[in-house]
């Protein structure tokens, strides 16, 4: 008397996709925000640390009141939360912008979206998750929709150091997702990502003060759809949409859908990101990029219904 099949709880499988969309959508604003003030004279570098450093701020206090006094929940998870830091917050952050040192935006962003193949990879030689045949295909879709966005059919030359820096940038991606879907700690979301953005935050700051990541700021207006703002206008935006609220859902939707379909559902970010460089920078999408749009969320389908026939280990330790 077993049942082998897999019982899917839809509530809480569609509050997981609502979340994770919401979350990909705010991620993806960051770009279409970051370009007008690379364009006036910013650093890279500088954005990031403001970003990420705002979200700090904002995060900081709701995660320690989310700890309720219990403070040693977080000292025997001091290390997971600064492997978070390390590698989903800061490193991810730094080896994306090292790489497009390098590479084009498009390129560097390919790379780096290969994240969710490298989570079905961990599952399956970590924990023995092997994928079923319609996550594989939906992954395959979801990959070429990204080509199709990201237009890189056009022509393009790779440098070595750029595809390093930028498969550096997907390992930091997947284990935001890896760890983000581990529920078998106690820390709830917010202290999480609270405590990532403050590990992050400090080690681009140490990189900056070190001169290993450029730090300059311009005090310059900048533009949006024809709309002039002042330069703190969209740092603001860059720290409590892309980066608090961002992170905070993102592991929520994480844990609500492991970190494998969470993973699939977050390549909607660059779907998003095409629209947000519409809306607020003019940049209308081509004919392919909307088709590799809608393959992406084919994929993203296929992914949702390979889980099915796919158990997912939704406590998954490191």
């Amino acid at each position: 008397m077993t049942h082998d099949a897999v019982v899917a709880v839809p509530p809480r499988s569609a509050s997981g996709i609502t979340i994770a969309l919401l979350s990909a959508m705010s991620f993806a604003l960051s770009g279409a925000l970051v370009s007008p003030l690379l364009d006036a004279g910013w650093s890279a570098g500088a954005v990031v640390l403001v970003r990420i450093g705002v979200g700090a701020a904002v995060v900081l206090p709701f995660g320690v009141a989310a700890l309720r006094g219990n403070w040693a929940l977080l000292g025997r998870n001091l290390g997971l939360v600064t492997m978070y830091g390390v590698l989903a917050v800061a490193g991810a952050q730094f080896c994306y912008f090292s790489a497009v040192q390098y590479l084009e935006v498009g390129p560097a962003l390919l790379i780096e979206y290969t994240a969710p193949a490298g989570v079905v990879v961990w599952l399956w030689v970590r924990h023995h998750q092997r994928p079923g045949r319609l996550t594989i295909a939906g992954a395959a879709v979801a990959g070429v929709g990204l080509l199709l966005v990201l237009d890189v059919f056009a022509g393009i030359g790779l440098h070595a150091g750029g595809v390093a820096w930028a498969l550096a940038a997907m390992v930091g991606a997947a284990s935001y997702f890896v760890i983000s879907a581990d529920d078998t700690t106690g820390l709830p979301p917010i202290t999480l990502a609270a405590g990532g953005l403050v590990v992050g935050g400090v080690l681009l700051g140490v990189l900056g003060l070190l001169g290993v990541l450029p730090l300059r700021a311009v005090r310059a207006s900048v533009d949006y759809a024809g709309v002039e703002v002042d330069w703190w206008v969209p740092l603001v935006l860059l720290g409590l949409v892309t980066a608090s609220f961002a992170y905070v859902a993102g592991i929520a939707a994480a844990r609500l859908l492991g970190s494998r379909l969470a993973s699939f559902v977050a390549l909607s970010e660059v779907v998003a990101g095409v629209l947000w460089a519409w809306l607020l920078l003019g940049q209308l999408p081509g004919p392919l990029q909307a088709i590799g749009g809608l393959l992406v969320l084919a994929g993203v389908v296929g992914v949702k219904l390979g889980e099915k026939s796919t158990p997912e280990v939704q406590q998954i330790p490191l």
